[in-house]
């Protein structure tokens, strides 16, 4: 795992096991077309991408500080 200074935790490519353990293949399913969100999350989410790519700028932050994460990656968020 990964952690950054956004306290975003990216797992690339977790296992197989893992995902099994997590019961991956019972969590709904989100999905949204490309563009700009404001998201607020009022607790802590987990999230595993099957397709596309993400960049987080947390509100606030520079155009420089950000986190990246896509298709096949495991991702916490506080």
């Amino acid at each position: 795992m990964a952690e950054n200074s956004l306290r975003i935790v990216v797992e690339r490519n977790p296992s197989d096991s893992k995902l099994s353990e997590l019961n991956i293949k019972c969590w709904p399913k989100w999905g949204c077309s490309p563009g700009k969100y404001q998201l607020k999350f009022d607790a802590e989410e987990t999230c595993y991408l099957l397709r596309g790519k993400v960049r987080v700028y947390p509100k606030g932050s520079s155009t420089t500080e950000y986190v990246e994460f896509g298709a096949g990656d495991l991702v916490i968020i506080p």
